[in-house]
């Protein structure tokens, strides 16, 4: 195995196929030491087939992939105890009570914090004596989050993690992670809630058709799209020919103040401000894009995709 990296995940060129079907077709991807990155794309782009082969459960066709520095498809055991995953469909033994499977599952990572578990059922108002064919799909994920949180695992890999939770656990959820995240856990965050990414990821990687579309820390994609603006002046303001500009905007309040939408571009606001102010500003407000935006952008056909990368 090569030295230890800052780079826990290390993905180039992936391709895969099923028969005629590509899955991959040159994808990258690179997790830092410490961060939780998301990872994200629609059904069929290829984000399960990825962590797979990640996990050593499935070999690549082509490309390379690096996990702690080693092979995942020629190392799996030695690399699988140093990381828990947490699938977004879980399937437990059905004679066993929660807390039987809570053990078998996190045990097989070798390091469990007994009083982390104890703590995480509390939290996750999760009742360890019931059997598991008892439970509902949000109570089998909690078995799986609380058995791949409970150990020291030194990287957490989630695939659709909070799949079957109510808003409630969704909330305690991330409040784990980001304490994870604190304590020097790597996340790769795998999910189609995109405000739940937004929240906790320090940076993002979106896929589409099996191929790394954009990457980068949620301020540096907004960078490359536009904030939403809206104002009320007093007087008409002068934005015609403003570069950085687009879709303004005017109307007339019913005190006769001027109303204005925009979107602008991150190096123009400074500019956009100073004219609203010149017109009097009533009220004003600034929206960047929000990770549904970017994504959606990143989306947007051809030219979306070519503006990301």
């Amino acid at each position: 195995m090569t030295a230890p990296s800052d780079h826990l995940i290390e993905i180039s060129g992936l391709r895969k196929s099923f028969g005629a079907a590509t899955a991959l077709d040159g994808l990258d991807l690179v997790v830092d030491r410490g961060e939780v990155h998301g990872f994200l794309g629609p059904n069929g782009a290829g984000k399960s087939t990825t962590i797979r082969i990640l996990l050593g459960l499935m070999r690549a066709d082509g490309g390379t992939v690096r996990l702690f520095g080693g092979d995942p498809w020629a190392e799996a055991v030695e690399l699988h105890s140093r990381l828990a995953y947490v699938p977004g469909d879980v399937t437990l033994w059905p004679g066993l009570s929660g807390g039987q499977c809570i053990d078998i599952l996190a045990r097989a990572h070798g390091r469990v914090d007994e009083g982390r578990r104890a703590e995480l059922v509390e939290r996750f108002d999760l009742d360890p004596t019931k059997r598991s064919r008892d439970y509902s799909k949000g109570n089998r994920q909690k078995v799986s989050l609380v058995a791949a949180l409970a150990t020291d695992a030194e990287l957490l890999v989630l695939d659709e993690p909070t799949s079957g939770l109510d808003p409630l656990m969704e909330e305690v959820f991330q409040q784990v992670v980001r304490e994870r995240r604190e304590q020097g856990t790597t996340v790769l965050l795998s999910s189609h809630i995109l405000g739940e990414v937004e929240a906790l990821a320090d940076r993002v990687s979106i896929i589409r058709a099996g191929r790394t579309v954009t990457t980068g820390t949620l301020t540096d994609l907004r960078r490359h799209t536009h904030s939403a603006v809206r104002a009320v002046t007093e007087r008409t303001p002068a934005l015609a020919g403003m570069p950085g500009l687009g879709d303004v905007e005017t109307g007339t309040d019913e005190q006769g103040r001027t109303d204005v939408t925009a979107a602008v571009e991150p190096d123009a606001v400074a500019d956009l401000v100073g004219a609203l102010h010149e017109a009097g500003i009533h009220t004003l407000t600034v929206t960047p894009p929000s990770l549904d935006d970017l994504f959606l952008r990143a989306y947007a056909g051809d030219g979306g995709t070519a503006a990301a990368r």
